[in-house]
């Protein structure tokens, strides 16, 4: 079913993962997708695939906590697409896991500075070309740990997903009469090579951490990122025409908790 046949999507850390996911889902639904990402090799090998596969896609550069490259990548998805309809905020890092009277100031504010300002730069320099849209969606990405404590560690991982979240509801009622959906979408534990014990970026007790998070997890397994990517399509689409300001858990029951 392609429910975005003629939208124009841009999608943020689309090299790997949840990106990735969704860039796949949205263009298999029709739509014309922008890959962007820090890591080149990786988003040209996912547009250069999709675009194999007969969908019409690019990618290009994108660090997003540039302003200069949010405005680059906008003017270049326009001029290339003839427009923006969609925009998935999802670019992310995964915090530091200290207590917060161990975590220093400069990694504080590169958390802060990808993960917030990212969606805020995105959504501001993207405004003009959503609103010319008449359908546009735009969908943040968040997480559980933007409307729970968790662990009580990871602060600034916590204090920008949930600035994400009431930075959605805010633009969405801003934008609510001009034709522009805003929507976060909040996954739990997906399964990416971050949280797999035997993964290349396990740690010492990671074993014991994954089991901690399958245990706290009422469906007893992680997600895929394919389950998220669905979440965002749906959003995406006019399925959801009525559907703005709210907040999608994609996280196994672990916040029904």
């Amino acid at each position: 079913m392609e429910r975005l046949a003629g939208r124009v999507a841009l999608v943020t850390g689309a090299a790997s993962g949840i990106g990735k996911a969704t860039a796949q889902r949205l263009a298999a639904e029709g739509a014309t997708v922008m890959i962007t990402d820090v890591n080149d090799e990786g988003g040209k090998t996912v547009a250069s695939t999709l675009g194999e596969s007969g969908q019409r896609t690019a990618y290009l550069h994108l660090d997003v906590v540039s302003e200069q490259q949010w405005q680059q990548a906008v003017a270049g998805t326009v001029e290339q697409f003839g427009g923006l309809d969609i925009l998935v905020n999802n670019a992310g890092v995964h915090g530091e896991s200290d207590p917060i009277e161990e975590v220093t100031l400069a990694s504080w504010d590169r958390s802060i500075a990808i993960l917030q300002t990212g969606v805020f730069l995105g959504m501001k320099h993207a405004a003009p070309a959503l609103l010319r849209s008449g359908h546009a969606s735009v969908i943040n990405i968040s997480s559980i740990f933007g409307a729970v404590g968790g662990f009580g560690s990871s602060s600034a991982y916590h204090a920008a997903k949930g600035a994400v979240r009431v930075l959605t509801k805010t633009a969405a009622l801003h934008w609510a009469k001009q034709g522009i959906r805003v929507n976060s979408v909040h996954p739990g534990f997906i399964d990416t090579p971050l949280l797999r014990p035997e993964g290349p970026h396990s740690r010492p007790g990671s074993a014991a951490v994954h089991q901690a998070i399958l245990d706290n997890t009422p469906m007893g397994r992680l997600g895929n990122p394919e389950d998220v990517a669905a979440g965002i399509a749906y959003l995406a689409s006019d399925d959801a025409a009525f559907v703005t300001g709210s907040e999608l858990y994609i996280d196994g029951g672990y916040t029904a908790r």
